[in-house]
């Protein structure tokens, strides 16, 4: 039962060049955390879990209790390089469908992610170099292994995140929640708008 044992992390490595690393939370679908080294995420988790779980609850949604701070790797993958692109890490959970109710539930937490983000690029002088085209081009890739057309691209790098997003949500709606690879998609979604967002802020993630 969550809170009552040992939670499970999972770590993606390559990221950014080679240059950071990820964690993620087994038991909360786009809670992670990006550091330089897999110690510093992975001990940064606890207090991300905390961040996490008060921002679903302050916007209504439920949220597990977790008891203690016993979060432990226990599957690593890497960026995979390639031709066409870099495609994320992909872990032995994202095989498992959610229910109907975690589903809709995970869809929630993808629209507070991108409202959340919306307000940081409102406050933003400027994103990142590379950042809203780096986000659009990972939803287009969610979105087309899911089986939508990809997103026009439209040469201005907010309307393409836009658009970008628009389209994996409806590929989301479209496939439902048995659908192969949902869960890696709400999970990579999620945690990559909270980054962008927590980098807007000026968060050290």
């Amino acid at each position: 039962m969550a809170g009552t044992m040992p939670h499970a992390i999972f770590v993606e490595t390559g990221l950014d060049e080679g240059k950071a690393v990820a964690a993620y939370a087994a038991e909360l679908p786009g809670c992670a955390v990006f550091a330089e080294t897999d110690t510093e995420a992975t001990g940064e988790m606890p207090r991300r879990v905390e961040w996490f779980v008060h921002w679903l609850r302050a916007a209504g949604e439920e949220a597990p209790v977790f008891v203690g701070d016993n979060w432990y790797e226990v599957e690593r993958a890497a960026l995979r390089a390639g031709s066409e692109g870099s495609r994320r890490a992909a872990f032995s959970l994202d095989d498992l469908p959610p229910s109907a109710v975690e589903f809709a539930r995970y869809l929630r937490w993808l629209e507070l992610a991108r409202e959340l983000l919306a307000d940081a690029l409102d406050g933003a002088t400027a994103p990142p170099a590379g950042a809203l085209e780096a986000i659009a081009e990972q939803d287009r890739a969610l979105a087309a292994a899911l089986g939508m057309e990809p997103a026009t691209e439209s040469g201005d790098p907010l309307d393409e995140l836009y658009q970008a997003r628009d389209a994996l949500t409806a590929a989301l709606d479209e496939v439902g929640a048995s659908a192969d690879g949902v869960r890696r998609a709400l999970r990579l979604a999620i945690s990559d708008d909270l980054r962008l967002a927590d980098r807007l802020r000026g968060a050290s993630r």
